[in-house]
């Protein structure tokens, strides 16, 4: 079942060997930490040491614990490696077995909270130079409704028992919460009698003008007596027909509970709904009543914005369900552990920027004898980009059967084109290796492959080519290249490449070039993993924005073959 995200007075001392510290405020729980906004983080890392789904704190039995949730090389509580386990204030989290980025766990003790809740009750009773009975009686019914949110009632109860609250406070007829619709429309979701009681449909009919003026000032509208109101207001439909002489409208903003992402289009904060409360007897309401009446909207506005936490928590996670689903099915279609052939030794690896990518490689042998290899990048990213992806394997998959690479091409190019409703293209290289190290290689617009021989690096194919489902008339040629014995193929995406550093400056063909050519000589693992150490070591830690995919492949002749005649 998703988790409930439950208040929590916490934070986190962020620690980093090359950056400011800084200080974290743990809201809630479940608080996620990894690499990446896109996967629900709360605590956003943009280190490539650090994985996108890194660690989650959140509320267990014993207290607060802390679960590793795909951490490369894990995570360590106090130097001890910790898959999960509970938390306790002034511990220290590392991530990874890198000491560039570490956490300490701060935790307030409970009562301080309380001892200063209880304090700030007892500041407003002695402002008003007053205890009275009803005063006091106001303060326990504000200490009721703030213990409501602690509790573990159903939603809809915790609603009506703040709604009676209210009623009670301020003598009304009825109340009501409303919340807008999918059309911005305040609805209401919950109405109240005197009796405590749920209203009837048909008598949950609050005056829209009321609620339209609170929402044009922005702030509550207090009216102990509409006859003194002003004329719209008096002469109002919903006002005359049904009687009223005294209401309370407070409308409740994202501004109210400080949540950092309240705020909508054009600086506004986002309206989260509104408390209303009316009745045809004027009323008189103290200062105290008034303050009272503002701390419960405050009440209402953070149970509102708890359930829409909730809410979006198990949108996000279902999201996340069906991201793992196709991530899962994206990895098996990737191939994995590539097998070396008689004439030929390859390897490659996938680093998709966000949960599935638009990159893919696949090497596979033909019924001739022959290798197929290919590289491809579909335009954009995400679940789109991984669906294309997709298909474009399985068509390609056709190869296999002694399909001319040249015809596959064209017909894919046709058929994105005539659905232009799809919205993608994507770059591609394929080749056909025979064992006497002839490569024949077909290429739409993709990244030349680099090829390496006896300690030179240069570029596979020059001029330019259209990517497949851009142009509809666009044709396709096959060109030729003779390899020879120990000669290296290093095919990758332009993610390479256009990796950026802190500055925003580019990775580059060059320094690709460079960081290929210093390994003459060494086996594809050690190649392959020199090149992502130069791409990860001039990004410097810095959040990337494209997938980054690579294929090494080197050419050995079989023993008793021959190159073919000139």
């Amino acid at each position: 079942m998703p988790e409930s995200p439950v208040p929590v007075h916490g934070y986190l001392d962020v620690m980093f060997s090359d950056r400011p510290q800084q200080v974290i405020s743990i809201g809630e729980l479940p608080f996620l930490i990894g690499r990446g906004k896109e996967s629900g983080n709360h605590l956003v890392i943009d280190d490539l040491r650090i994985s996108r789904k890194c660690a989650a704190i959140s509320a267990g039995l014993d207290g607060i614990c802390i679960e590793d949730r795909g951490q490369l090389n894990g995570i360590f509580v106090n130097g001890k490696p910790t898959h999960a386990g509970t938390l306790a204030d002034g511990d220290r989290i590392r991530l990874g077995k890198d000491d560039g980025c570490q956490l300490v766990f701060r935790l307030k003790p409970e009562g301080h909270f309380r001892v200063e809740a209880v304090t700030k009750l007892r500041s407003i009773l002695g402002s008003l130079g007053g205890d009275s009975a009803d005063e006091l009686k106001g303060l326990r019914l504000l200490l009721e409704a703030t213990s409501l949110l602690q509790s573990q009632l159903p939603l809809e109860s915790v609603l009506a028992a703040m709604l009676d609250h209210a009623i009670v406070i301020t003598h009304a007829d009825r109340g009501m919460l409303l919340e807008p619709d999918g059309s911005g429309v305040l609805q209401v979701r919950v109405g109240r009698g005197r009796d405590a009681k749920s209203l009837a449909s048909e008598t949950m009919n609050p005056s829209r003008s009321l609620l339209a003026r609170a929402i044009e000032l922005g702030s509550a509208v207090i009216s102990e007596d509409l006859n003194l109101a002003d004329r719209n207001l008096q002469t109002a439909l919903s006002v005359v027909v049904q009687l009223l002489r005294s209401a309370v409208v407070i409308p409740l903003y994202g501004a109210q509970f400080g949540s950092a992402d309240s705020t909508i289009a054009g600086g506004r904060h986002q309206l989260l709904g509104a408390v209303y409360l009316d009745s045809r007897r004027t009323a008189t309401f103290s200062a105290l009543d008034r303050q009272i009446l503002d701390a419960l909207g405050a009440q209402a506005a953070s149970i509102l914005h708890n359930a829409r936490l909730l809410e979006h928590e198990r949108e996000r996670q279902r999201l996340e369900q069906e991201l793992n689903i196709a991530r899962e099915i994206q990895q098996a279609l990737v191939p994995q552990g590539l097998q070396d052939f008689p004439h030929l030794a390859v390897t490659g690896i996938h680093r998709p920027c966000h949960e599935v990518g638009g990159d893919y490689f696949d090497v596979f042998p033909l019924s001739d004898g022959r290798i197929a290899i290919m590289i491809s990048d579909v335009a954009g990213k995400g679940l789109g980009a991984a669906l294309l992806t997709t298909m474009l394997q399985g068509a390609l998959s056709g190869m296999t059967l002694g399909v001319e690479p040249v015809k596959v091409f064209d017909h894919l190019n046709r058929f994105l084109c005539e659905r232009a409703a799809v919205g993608r293209f994507a770059t591609m290289f394929f080749g056909v290796l025979d064992p006497d190290g002839t490569l024949e290689f077909v290429r739409a617009s993709h990244p030349s492959p680099l090829l390496l021989r006896r300690g030179e690096v240069s570029e596979l194919c020059t001029g330019g080519s259209f990517p497949i489902g851009l142009v509809e008339q666009a044709s396709y040629k096959a060109a030729r290249i003779q390899l020879e014995p120990g000669d290296t193929l290093l095919l990758y995406t332009d993610g390479v490449t256009e990796a950026e550093d802190r500055d925003r400056n580019l990775f580059g063909v060059a320094r690709l070039k460079e960081a290929l050519g210093r390994y003459d000589g060494a086996s594809l693992a050690e190649l392959q993993g020199a090149i992502l150490g130069a791409v990860e070591g001039f990004a410097g830690g810095a959040s990337q924005s494209d997938d980054i995919t690579l294929l090494v492949v080197r050419y050995q002749r079989p023993a008793g073959s021959q190159p073919p005649m000139s």
